[in-house]
């Protein structure tokens, strides 16, 4: 048998692939209802946030269902197209742990560092998210655009590139469907107000305060993304979940 790649496989997609085999296998029955999120964690022995990610891999594959009131329950067989790694994107809750001990750091250097040039670009990012709010329109690249005018008010090429990077990385399949279940106008309007006031600790050059409402920030999203499958939380794709290709709303970070 020849030598094949070593693939460092992110851990949400050995979840997947391990319950995919169960269902293969006909271990988890056309119909029937998965463990809850807990239950797979303490017998796969991960976090829930990875278990969660895993559904969400297989609900994008065509595997499951996410029912509201009900729970996750195995689809019907039919044919889905294959999805790589690069079309699921980064695991949401590990690249937002990520970016929360990257960008908290960089907001606080920018706050030392940043010249009026710079805070005038982060304000006109706000801004422009907030006129897109206002037209009902996604706000991604403005909300992207936030973040680039952070790291580069640092004056460090290699951070700019980091913060790229991970906002890039992490617009992925998951991430998407994650908005489509778990985006409301609520949030939507408390990552705007979250931007403000990080900008606003900005134009005043406190360090402490920007990292902290930057902090506060990331973990609302994160805290949005793990809330329980509920049926006031999870529904089908609508005018409003449809990703920025379509032009309609999409809650970032």
């Amino acid at each position: 048998m020849p030598l094949q790649t070593i693939e460092n496989q992110r851990l949400y997609r050995q979840i997947a692939d391990q319950i995919s085999e169960l269902i293969a296998s006909g271990e988890f029955a056309e119909g029937s209802r998965l463990p809850s999120e807990r239950e797979l964690a303490s017998q796969l022995g991960v976090s829930r946030p990875s278990v969660r990610e895993a559904i969400i891999a297989l609900e994008i594959a065509g595997k499951v269902e996410v029912r509201g009131g009900t729970g996750v329950v195995v689809a019907a067989r039919r044919p889905v197209a294959l999805t790589t790694a690069s079309f699921e994107g980064q695991g949401p809750f590990e690249l937002l742990r990520a970016r929360e001990l990257i960008e908290c750091g960089i907001v606080a250097e920018a706050a030392r560092c940043a010249t009026a040039q710079d805070l005038e670009a982060i304000r006109a990012a706000v801004d422009e998210m907030q006129g897109r709010q206002e037209r009902q329109v996604s706000f991604d690249a403005a909300d992207r655009e936030f973040h680039v005018s952070i790291a580069r008010a640092t004056h460090n090429a290699a951070l700019v590139s980091v913060v790229r990077d991970a906002w890039d990385l992490g617009r992925g399949a998951i991430w998407k469907r994650m908005e489509q279940h778990f985006q409301t106008a609520a949030l939507r309007a408390s990552i705007l107000q979250d931007h403000r006031a990080i900008s606003e600790s900005l134009d005043a050059r406190d360090p402490r305060r920007a990292r902290s409402r930057m902090q506060r920030h990331l973990r609302r999203v994160a805290r949005e993304f793990g809330r329980r499958w509920t049926p006031a939380a999870v529904s089908r794709p609508g005018p409003e979940s449809v990703g920025p290709e379509n032009g309609k709303l999409s809650a970032s970070g």
